[in-house]
């Protein structure tokens, strides 16, 4: 059990104390899509869609979601946000909206969860919006790119589920 951290002794979930580590600068890079009808792209792309301009409000859910990490995962601590961007690129030969957030700030502990989040949260909105024209929508492919800062120092995935060959 020691080598999660957020399991104390016993095997019970706890919050970890970053008290005694240092403040450094980390950025975390974080990816997903949300797949679609060809239609359903092109009526967002069209700004024809009922509920309004899809990718900005995905755009701003994104952002607020990742102010607001720690009250959609317990064990995650309260950030001061540095900066918190969203990208949302349709791309119409794969039939998606790809989503790219990135999340950085000075503290003890890093921001992947920020980054996810941010990610989940644009997605989310995605289908929201525009449900009620596609309900067969997917949001998938939600995972970190890369994060720098921190003990661990940097990490870089060594392949992106969104970029395989496959699509």
């Amino acid at each position: 059990m020691s080598e999660l951290s957020h399991l104390d002794a016993r095997g019970r979930a706890h919050m970890v104390d970053v008290g005694e580590k240092p403040v450094t600068e980390r950025v975390c890079v974080a990816r997903g899509a949300v797949r679609m009808a060809p239609d359903t792209l092109e009526r967002i792309a069209q700004g024809s869609v009922p509920k309004g301009d899809v990718l900005a409000t995905a755009r701003l859910a994104g952002i607020q979601a990742s102010k607001r990490t720690d009250e959609w995962i317990p064990l995650c601590h309260s950030l001061p946000l540095d900066g918190v961007e969203v990208e949302l690129l349709p791309e119409p030969s794969k039939s998606r909206v790809r989503i790219q957030a990135i999340a950085s700030a000075h503290a003890r502990t890093g921001v992947e969860m920020e980054a996810l989040v941010a990610v989940a949260a644009a997605g989310l909105t995605i289908y929201d919006m525009c449900k009620a024209v596609d309900r067969g929508m997917v949001v998938e492919a939600i995972h970190l790119v890369s994060k720098r800062g921190g003990k661990s120092g940097t990490w870089e995935r060594p392949d992106d589920p969104l970029c395989s060959t496959e699509d």
